[in-house]
């Protein structure tokens, strides 16, 4: 009987690192949940079972104590999911060097830092990374200098380690998505709801209206899709860049004029 896999997520308390350890849980795996704040983390547990670890995954001083309970508690790694990640609001002149540095830290020095940390055990088993970009790793959105750039660059880190470890075995690719119905994008719907006075509901509709498939993914969705680059149906892959966006990248913006004409009446 083939043993458990060990499977490492961060920012696993909410949204689509918690759509992994459900996913995961489902399949038997040994989950090590970690995030900053305990009780979404626990509450995860409660569903999915698993070694919950409380702390930053940017800082590389707390990486040291995991691995070690990890190696301790299960003895081996075979998946590692970065889905730690956060805002990085504003246009260049608005962000100030704080903004700008937590940007990065929370979206990129967090995959660097836990890829680092784990990239001894999972050479041992010739594991898998699946880091979480963006389609804001693709293209620019409106003030939001410091996320846009944090997400491009953690492309350049999956294409690195990509290149470094894979001939040692180690895969690791990187998944875009779109818009995904996560607590972190409902607040982003908030000044839409506010300024349209419409429900959560609409504001989603309204941000997908160009989208092809006409809706945001859900966490399950996105989870589904980190879970098939981590397996063996994927096992030519590595440095690839998985767009799930729902279209929204295919679409040629100059185009969408004709798109809103009003349909002829005649």
């Amino acid at each position: 009987m083939r043993e458990p896999r060990t499977v490492v997520i961060t920012g696993a308390g909410t949204g689509i690192g918690a759509a992994c350890a459900r996913l995961y849980a489902a399949e038997g795996a040994n989950l090590v949940l970690i995030g900053r704040r305990r009780e979404p983390l626990e509450q995860v547990a409660e569903k999915t079972g698993g070694l919950v670890l409380v702390g930053d995954a940017a800082c590389p001083a707390t990486w040291e104590a995991f691995v070690a309970q990890i190696s301790q508690r299960y003895g081996r790694l075979d998946v590692l999911l970065a889905c730690a990640g956060g805002h990085g609001l504003g246009n260049a002149t608005q962000t100030s060097p704080q903004t700008w540095e937590a940007a990065l830290r929370s979206n990129l020095d967090s995959a660097f830092y836990s890829a680092r940390a784990c990239l001894p055990l999972l050479l041992e088993s010739a594991g898998n990374i699946v880091l979480i970009g963006s389609i804001a790793s693709l293209a620019a959105g409106p003030e939001v200098c410091g996320y846009t750039t944090a997400k491009h660059a953690l492309l350049g880190l999956n294409r690195s380690l990509a290149r470094d470890y894979g001939p040692r075995g180690v895969r690791v690719n990187a998944v875009c998505p779109g818009w995904v119905r996560t607590p972190m994008a409902d607040q982003e719907m908030e000044p839409l709801m506010e300024f349209y006075g419409e429900t959560l509901q609409q504001a989603y509709d309204r941000v997908c209206a160009d989208v092809p498939l006409r809706r945001p993914a859900s966490a399950e969705e996105i989870a589904r899709v980190c879970r098939f680059l981590a397996s063996s149906e994927a096992s030519i892959i590595t440095g690839a860049t998985l767009v799930a966006d729902g279209g929204s990248t295919i679409v040629d913006v100059p185009t969408l004029a004709y798109a809103h004409m009003e349909p002829s009446h005649d």
